[in-house]
C-alpha cells in the first residue's frame, strides 16, 4: 500500500513557532509504518527545499515562482492539486491525501481505515476528521468545540476517478486562504464518494498557526475567502453541484458529512453545540441584509 500525501509548507526561518509546527507534522506521517511519499508545490518559499535535502524528506517537490501568480498573490491551493493528480496518475498509490501541514497526524490512522469494514467494502469513498482538537498557546481546547476547518481527505480513488477530478478543475482558479474544505467536500459528490467522518476513533491535533509573522490577519483571510468564494460558484455552476457548498456555510458541509454510523457522544456534542448556533446567525444574516 502506498501513499501520496499532498500538501505546501510555510515559508521556513521566518517564525520559530510555524517552523516547529510543520517539523511536527512532517515527523507524525513519517512515523506511520506505510510508504508514504509527500507531494509538495511550493511558491519561493523560504528554505524549504533546503529543509527537505536536509531532512530526507520522501517527496516529489515543485516550485511554482510567485511572479507566475496573479499580483500579489502568494500560493494557489488549486495550482498544488493539478501537481498532486498529475502524480497520482503517474505513480501506484492507493491513497491519495489533503491536508494542511499544521497537523498532528496518529500513527494508527491506516491501520483504523483498513479495519473499517464498511469504507473497505467500497472501490472508492474518502475518510476525513471533524472535527480537529486545537492546540492554541500550547493549551488544547475542548474535545467537542466545533471548530471551523476540515484539515485532511483521505480520498480511496481510481486513477479513472483522479482523471475526472483533474477535468473538473481546468476551469477552477483559487489563490491564498480559504475555500478547500467546501471545494472537497464538493469533489466527494462529484466523484460519487461516500463520507466516512472518523473523528470517532482518530483524533488530529491541529496547531495554531502564527499568522502576525507571516502577514496573515483576519481581514486578509476574509477577503481572501470572499474572492474565492467567486471562483468556487463558477466550479459547482460548471459541474452541476449545489451552490450552498459556498453559501451556506458550514451548517451545510457538517449536513452532508453526517452519517448516523459516525456518530459517538462527543461528535453528537459537536454537532449540538454548532447547530445552536443556526438561529443566530440566520438572525445576523436577515439583518444585514435590512
Amino acid at each position: 500500500m502506498n501513499i501520496l500525501w499532498m500538501t505546501s509548507l510555510r515559508p521556513i526561518g521566518k517564525s520559530i513557532e510555524n517552523d516547529k509546527i510543520q517539523d511536527l507534522f512532517i515527523k507524525s506521517v513519517n512515523n506511520i509504518d506505510i510508504p508514504i511519499k509527500f507531494s509538495l508545490t511550493q511558491f519561493d518559499d523560504d528554505n524549504v527545499e533546503n529543509y527537505l535535502i536536509k531532512n530526507k524528506i520522501n517527496c516529489y517537490f515543485s516550485n511554482i515562482e510567485k511572479k507566475k501568480l496573479p499580483n500579489g498573490k502568494k500560493y494557489s491551493n488549486k495550482l498544488m492539486l493539478e501537481n498532486g493528480l498529475d502524480q497520482f496518475l503517474k505513480g501506484n498509490f492507493k491513497y491519495f491525501i489533503y491536508s494542511t501541514a499544521d497537523l498532528l497526524i496518529p500513527k494508527n490512522i491506516f491501520s483504523h481505515i483498513e479495519s473499517i469494514k464498511e469504507f473497505n467494502s467500497y472501490d472508492e469513498c474518502c475518510a476525513l476528521v471533524y472535527p480537529n482538537i486545537l492546540k492554541k498557546n500550547g493549551l488544547i481546547k475542548s474535545f467537542t468545540t466545533p471548530h471551523y476547518g476540515i484539515d485532511i481527505f483521505i480520498f480511496k480513488i481510481s486513477k479513472k476517478t483522479a482523471e475526472k477530478f483533474k477535468n473538473s478543475i481546468i476551469n477552477w482558479h483559487q489563490y491564498d486562504w480559504g475555500i478547500n474544505d467546501n471545494f472537497y467536500v464538493s469533489v466527494c459528490e462529484l466523484l460519487n464518494l461516500p463520507i466516512f467522518n472518523i473523528y470517532k476513533d482518530i483524533n488530529i491535533v491541529k496547531h495554531e498557526n502564527d499568522f502576525k509573522t507571516i502577514n496573515e490577519n483576519r481581514d486578509w483571510q476574509i477577503n481572501s475567502w470572499n474572492e474565492n468564494k467567486k471562483y468556487f460558484l463558477n466550479f459547482l455552476k460548471d459541474n452541476n453541484l449545489p451552490k450552498l457548498y459556498a453559501t451556506g456555510s458550514y451548517y451545510y458541509l457538517l449536513f452532508k458529512i453526517f452519517r448516523l454510523k459516525d456518530m459517538s457522544i462527543k461528535l453528537i456534542i459537536v454537532y449540538i453545540k454548532f447547530y445552536l448556533k443556526l438561529p443566530f446567525a440566520l438572525l445576523s444574516k436577515i439583518s444585514k441584509k435590512l
